[in-house]
């Protein structure tokens, strides 16, 4: 028989993806929901970008910036009206009045070219007393005369057709007028994501954009974390139970078949592939989120995997009560890797795993007496381990000459 092609479709992006699997817009509309900024924007394909929505925030955005202008003008017209010295006394409080209300402005209309959020600084009111001056004094005109430069440039071109007779002079020049709106959407564009950048660095400091992004980090890990107890319940109360039931009908029927016949030798080769099936089956739920990890805490959750690990281990955990359920994860998948490495790669005859709380510090150390020269870059998963510490705010230390022995240290925060 003659296999059919699967039918395709290219993409924005230059990628070719089932026609018949994919919706029309469905992976273009996920790259569009993954661009955050203007200047994230301009590195999609020029189609892409100018498909998009991006150009017309951008020109918003900058057209925006006509409000802070005519407080500015304002403020001029007062000064020109007053005169002298007694304009500068009126002129600089009110300047100073209007520049956090210039700064909130700024702090909304942001989101027409950076989707992030802003985080707020501890010195939050200088710095918007600082943008708001700025703003007022500079900035604004800055982003009319951009944009009346790219658009106006490309209109009086095309518009010099209507004005004038139509010979091939003018005919010329209206197409140069069209050809350079692409470029008037990619100028605009870039001002905007870069009056953004300028505008985000006002407003917020190294420090505030470094713990937000420690707490989006955290709240991924959290849903991911969600995610996996879903699933462990899912196959705990589903799967497993079906198998259980499988495994003992099977059971009941090998009973009742002989054992020297076809149909009890299929019925007992049945029976031990169940068996082995729900036995896999239960360490895959042990992995996902072991259920004893939320039953009886930590302590106990580490003893039981010291107790399955091909390495003998020595666990002595003393832990008085129970700590957030965050920290025990993370401890709890801490142990469970560096004993898969211990079995793994360190040759070691016996291992040993202790932890402590300190002053309100969890402090786990894993130890064993192998070949050591442990290598965060290997491989290894230790790297991933510091990743997942750092969510919680821990911190991990290695110690690994060559010849052993090889000590983890973590302190994790129980706050």
């Amino acid at each position: 028989m003659e296999k059919r092609a699967t039918p395709t479709r290219t993409l924005s992006d230059g990628r070719v993806v089932p026609a018949l699997l994919t919706p029309p817009t469905a992976v273009d509309s996920v790259a569009n929901v993954l661009i955050g900024t203007a200047l994230e924007a301009l590195t999609q394909r020029p189609l892409a970008f100018l498909r998009s929505a991006w150009p017309w925030r951008s020109a918003v955005y900058l057209l925006a910036g006509a409000g802070p202008g005519l407080a500015a003008v304002a403020a001029l017209l007062v000064v020109r009206y007053l005169g002298g010295g007694i304009a500068i006394v009126v002129v600089v409080p009110l300047v100073a009045m209007v520049a956090p209300a210039v700064a909130e402005f700024e702090r909304w209309r942001i989101r027409l070219v950076d989707r992030v959020p802003v985080p707020a600084a501890p010195d939050r009111q200088r710095r918007e007393m600082v943008l708001g001056v700025v703003t007022v004094l500079a900035l604004w005109w800055i982003d009319l005369v951009t944009l009346a430069f790219a658009v106006g440039g490309p209109v009086l071109l095309i518009s010099s057709v209507v004005q004038y007779d139509w010979d091939l002079g003018e005919i010329t020049k209206a197409l140069a007028g069209v050809l350079l709106l692409p470029v008037a959407a990619y100028t605009i564009t870039a001002w905007a994501g870069a009056r953004g950048v300028m505008t985000r660095a006002f407003l917020a400091s190294e420090e505030s954009e470094l713990r937000e992004v420690m707490r989006s980090r955290a709240r991924l890990v959290d849903a991911f974390e969600l995610e996996r107890r879903r699933i462990e319940r899912d196959l705990h109360d589903g799967a497993q139970q079906r198998l259980v039931a499988l495994t003992m009908n099977l059971g009941l029927a090998r009973l009742d078949l002989p054992g020297d016949t076809p149909a009890g030798r299929l019925v007992e080769q049945a029976h031990d592939e169940a068996k082995r099936a729900l036995a896999e089956l239960r360490e895959l739920i042990r992995g996902v989120h072991p259920q004893v990890l939320t039953d009886r805490g930590l302590a106990a959750a580490v003893r039981d995997v010291a107790g399955r690990s091909p390495v003998p281990v020595e666990a002595d955990i003393e832990l008085d009560t129970r700590l957030p359920a965050p920290v025990e994860v993370t401890a709890y998948y801490v142990v469970c890797e560096a004993l898969a490495n211990v079995a793994k790669h360190s040759q070691t005859a016996r291992a040993a795993v202790s932890a402590r709380t300190t002053d309100g510090t969890l402090v786990l150390e894993i130890r064993d007496d192998g070949t050591g020269g442990a290598d965060p870059g290997g491989g290894t998963g230790l790297l991933g381990l510091a990743d997942r510490l750092a969510v919680v705010g821990g911190r991990m230390s290695l110690s690994s000459p060559a010849g052993g022995p090889t000590l983890i240290r973590v302190e994790i925060p129980c706050a």
